[in-house]
């Protein structure tokens, strides 16, 4: 029975169930439920002292009581994938409680041919799935073993393969008892990222980042997969999760015959940068719904 251990519990976020609840609490109280119920999220995974109470806002669109299986798909950060990989474990730690992986699911993507497996190893040193999974017990809580999990850890895809991934993905966004939670950080600017693009007609340092990610965000909402490719051209902006959050614009693109609205709520950055030595990454938190 290998268990994922909460590898960044302790250093990312609080590993006492008590504080992380508490803080957890705090930031979900904060938000309003603007756009639910979610059948998919896009919700930033860095630290929670620097993106917690903006992922709470994409949280607070769930309908725990309806959801039976939560789809996670986090881009990869230290090794180099051309496809997606699924987990060795059965079960993921959290400070709250064990997150059961659902087997039956991944049996049914394994046998398309287009999945492979991650060693533990790689699983815990990756954070873009981990730091969804203390939100999801929280939010989940009163329902804790009513659902199961499907981590998926998305490489660096070809604009075919988002589009292979989103078709196999599209008939488990279609059921209303899944919840897709696509993993994702927005613009990392400065020297130390390689990434300095600044538009000084849109004013300091900061407001030309944030008037990009929010070029990127409006193109994301009108769920056309083509346009956010054609944008991440343009301007190249690191968003670490652009493959996985591609796969959902192509999965909602199969679903074009139902009325979905994909809508920002939250937007932040951990610090604002006015000259060319300093650097933030932005974080920004949405809800998918499909009437």
């Amino acid at each position: 029975m290998a268990v994922r251990r909460a590898s960044h519990s302790g250093t990312w976020y609080n590993e006492s169930a008590k504080e992380l609840s508490n803080q957890l609490e705090n930031w979900l109280g904060a938000a309003e439920l603007t756009h639910g119920p979610a059948r998919a999220i896009i919700a930033p995974h860095a630290g929670y002292q620097y993106c917690g109470a903006c992922a709470a806002f994409a949280y607070r669109q769930i309908s725990p009581f309806v959801v039976q299986r939560i789809f996670i798909l986090g881009p990869s950060h230290n090794v180099r994938l051309s496809g997606c990989a699924l987990s060795s474990a059965v079960k993921y730690r959290t400070p709250f409680y064990d997150l059961q992986i659902d087997n039956e699911v991944y049996e049914e993507l394994e046998s398309t041919g287009h999945f492979e497996r991650m060693s533990m190893k790689v699983d815990e040193d990756e954070h873009s799935i981990e730091m969804q999974l203390p939100y999801i017990a929280k939010v989940m809580q009163d329902y804790k073993d009513k659902f199961t999990i499907v981590p998926v850890m998305v490489g660096s895809l070809s604009t075919e393969k988002e589009s292979l991934y989103g078709h196999i993905f599209s008939q488990y966004l279609a059921d209303p008892k899944n919840l897709f939670i696509i993993s994702s950080d927005f613009c990392h600017w400065g020297q130390r990222f390689r990434y300095t693009f600044y538009e000084k007609s849109w004013g300091v340092i900061h407001q030309s980042i944030t008037t990009l990610d929010h070029k990127g965000m409006d193109i994301i909402e009108t769920l056309k997969p083509a346009a956010f490719v054609e944008y991440l051209k343009t301007f190249s902006n690191t968003i670490c999760g652009r493959h996985p959050i591609s796969v959902l614009l192509q999965a909602a693109n199969h679903l074009r015959t139902q009325k979905l609205s994909l809508k920002f709520l939250k937007y932040a950055q951990s610090s604002k940068c006015y000259n060319l030595g300093d650097s933030s990454v932005s974080y920004a938190s949405a809800s998918l719904i499909i009437e």
